[in-house]
Parts: C-alpha cells; structure tokens; sequence
C-alpha cells in the first residue's frame, strides 16, 4: 500500500465514517472519484447512524436514504428557544400582552400540580385579558435547507403543555403555522380552544401535532400561544404553558 487511496473499501468507510457530515459532503467527496464513490455509500451513513445511537435493526425496510435520515437525526432537537422561561422573555414576541400582562412563575405555583418532567421549573401564566407570545422559525437559518424541505418533507412535530390554576377557569389557544417564502400560510394547525372551568384538577396537559406530506416551499414556522382565564379576577389567574416545542425528522430518534 503506497496512499490511503490503496486501502480496502471497507477500511475506507470505516475511516471516513469518523468524520463530522459537514466536511465529507463538502471536502472528501470532492477530493477524488473514489471518495466521492465512498462517501455516497449507504454503508457508510448507516455506520455514522450506529457510531451516533440513530440506527436500529427495525428501520432496515422503513429508511431509503440513510445519508438524509442521518442529518436529520443529527439536526434534530427542539427549534422553540426559552421554552420552559428560564430566560425571561427573551426570544419571544408579546403579540397581545392585557390584562395585567404575562408573568413568569416558578413550579408548581399557587393551587397547582407540578410538571410530568421535573426538569421543567418555570412557566409562562396569562391575565384576565388576551395574552399571547409567537416565535418565528427561519428553517435555513436551523439548518434545513430549501431542498430538504422541498423534496424530502421531513415530519414537523409541535407539543405544548398547558394547565389551570385550581381555583379559576381558563382558555387556552394554540396556533402553528408553516409558512412560505412571502410568508403565506401553507398549512396551518389551530384547534378549537380549550376551555378549563372552575375547580379543575389543575394537571398539566400535552398537545401535540405532526405535520406530515406538506406543500413543496415551507421557510419558516410560526409557533403562537396563550390564552385568558374565565373569571376576569385581575392578577395572573389564566392559562399557564411552558415545556413548548417543535422538532423536524424521524420520530424514531431523540
């Protein structure tokens, strides 16, 4: 053997899988025919998946393109920044802030139930007047390329948590939106709004939705919630929310 060319393809993909995904695509691939040929293997992404805890026996018939399915797995994690109001209300926008205007208070508050993740210690809580706060996505800007969003359609998957006080009633609104270039709705998530009443049992409650098969031209999402409470008492007695999230990719990893 006189150069690294002269090893053994399977040496070869076992070598180049080490390396991060950036610099395969966009310098290895490009140093020679032959690495370029490696790189494009599937052998090689499905040894990167098993090298970063992505692979698994069952997903053999389900994935057909390894290579995308293992940026996806390593892009995933949660696109909703400050989600659990550890930051105050950094990266938020206020788009209706009345009433007595939001609040931030630590778990699990006056006549309420701690969180299901005990990590989570703070939450967002609203007044006796419209509160509601969004966030908008640039998918690019996260590393979700036009052409991935276009051709491949990964599944787009939005919780929220939500909860009342015991001893007031409250209204809770969610809306999503995954929005084009001009910033036109595509496809849009807005179920009716809950209302809890009264002397409720106060427990936290998850809300989720996956946007699946798309239009073509998704660039950004945006993510908007809050809510009221029922009884008008001036304070912070209305919907309470926090833990929020939107992840992109296979729901067979993180």
């Amino acid at each position: 053997m006189t150069s690294i060319a002269d090893l053994p393809e399977d040496v070869l993909v076992e070598l180049l899988s080490l390396l991060p995904a950036r610099d395969l695509l966009r310098t290895c691939r490009l140093v020679c025919t032959q690495w370029r040929y490696v790189v494009d293997l599937t052998t090689l992404w499905k040894r990167k998946c098993q090298r970063d805890g992505f692979y698994r026996q069952s997903l053999d018939r389900s994935v057909s393109d390894w290579k995308i399915f293992y940026m996806l797995c390593h892009l995933k994690r949660n696109l909703i920044k400050n989600p659990c109001a550890e930051e105050n209300f950094q990266h938020w926008t206020l788009d209706k802030n009345d009433g007595n205007r939001w609040k931030i208070e630590d778990l699990p508050g006056a006549h309420g139930n701690d969180m299901p993740d005990t990590a989570v210690r703070k939450y967002f809580v609203t007044s006796y007047r419209p509160c509601f706060k969004s966030q908008l996505i640039t998918l690019e800007k996260e590393g979700y390329w036009n052409q991935l969003m276009d051709e491949k359609r990964p599944e787009i998957t939005v919780k929220d948590w939500y909860a009342a006080r015991f001893d007031c009633g409250c209204r809770y609104e969610l809306i999503v939106r995954l929005l084009s270039e001009d910033y036109i709705v595509l496809v849009e998530f807005h179920p009716e709004p809950v209302v809890i009443e009264q002397w409720s049992d106060a427990r936290w409650r998850e809300i989720s939705h996956t946007f699946r098969n798309y239009p073509a031209g998704v660039r950004y999402i945006l993510f908007q919630h809050g809510g009221q409470d029922t009884q008008f008492w001036a304070g912070w007695y209305g919907v309470r929310v926090t833990n929020s999230s939107i992840t992109i990719g296979p729901l067979t990893s993180l």
